[in-house]
């Protein structure tokens, strides 16, 4: 594989945290949404397999507690993620989940991908053009234009104004950031979440970390409209129909070599 180094020369190291943490309530399923079945697969090798088979050289995974011996047993070993350097438990919210992943990242990495493990669909094309993105502003944000007019509501339903359409961004992940930038944000957050949440600041995503902690600001860049989120068993009909055109596995194994999986 490709060293990658940036303009100076200087060795570049990046790590991906890949965050399978949810229990997926909207799914209606018993079953963790990673864990549920994509084309025979559990649906977080997706994404993993799509950062094993990239740029990145290191992958933390970060799963509800209690499940790192059988994500190692059935996930990281048998599909051989040999990336995968660390699996680590998630916390109570997203940002405690985050910061558990950000400690088990090495310290000389450049630059941090944090992904969403219900998003099969990241591709090595959206990964090369967020590389391309961090290195010159630092903070990034995978993200597609809307397609539809949208409406602001009020707080009783009735629509009160309608933003400019060339200006909103549906938000995607990989969201990635300079190593440095990204942890002394978190670093922040857990010590002002408490005050954040009593002003009725809520901090939902990382790039809001970066923005709101230390006033940077994030670059979004366009990624693809098929790296959809698998939140409802609507969207696993849709990731279906998606796998026809993108199937990471695919591309590597066909025959007999796909039955070793």
């Amino acid at each position: 594989m490709e060293e990658r180094s940036a303009k100076n020369g200087k060795r570049e190291k990046t790590a991906a945290i890949v965050l399978a943490a949810g229990r997926g309530k909207r799914m209606q399923s018993d079953i963790p949404k990673q864990y549920m079945l994509l084309n025979g697969r559990p649906l977080i090798c997706y994404a993993l397999k799509t950062f094993q088979d990239s740029f990145i050289d290191e992958i933390v995974l970060v799963v509800e507690a209690g499940e790192e011996k059988r994500c190692r047993k059935e996930i990281t070993e048998p599909f051989g993620f040999s990336k995968v350097t660390a699996i680590t438990a998630g916390g109570k919210e997203r940002y405690d989940s985050v910061s558990n992943g950000l400690k088990c990242v090495s310290s000389d990495c450049s630059y941090i991908f944090i992904h969403d493990g219900a998003r099969p669909f990241v591709t090595e094309e959206i990964l090369e053009r967020a590389l391309e993105t961090v290195r010159e502003h630092k903070a990034c944000v995978a993200a597609m234009p809307v397609k539809d007019t949208i409406r602001i509501a009020d707080e009783n339903g009735f629509a009160l104004s309608t933003p400019r359409r060339d200006r909103v961004w549906l938000m995607q992940t990989p969201q990635v950031f300079d190593s440095v930038l990204i942890r002394t944000a978190y670093d922040r957050l857990l010590q002002e979440a408490d005050r954040l949440a009593g002003q009725g600041i809520p901090v939902t995503d990382d790039a809001m970390a970066v923005e709101t902690l230390l006033h940077h600001p994030v670059r979004l860049f366009p990624a693809s409209y098929e790296n959809i989120k698998v939140t409802t068993p609507e969207d696993l009909i849709t990731a279906q129909g998606f796998l026809k055109k993108i199937d990471p596995f695919r591309e590597k194994l066909s025959g007999k070599e796909e039955g070793k999986f």
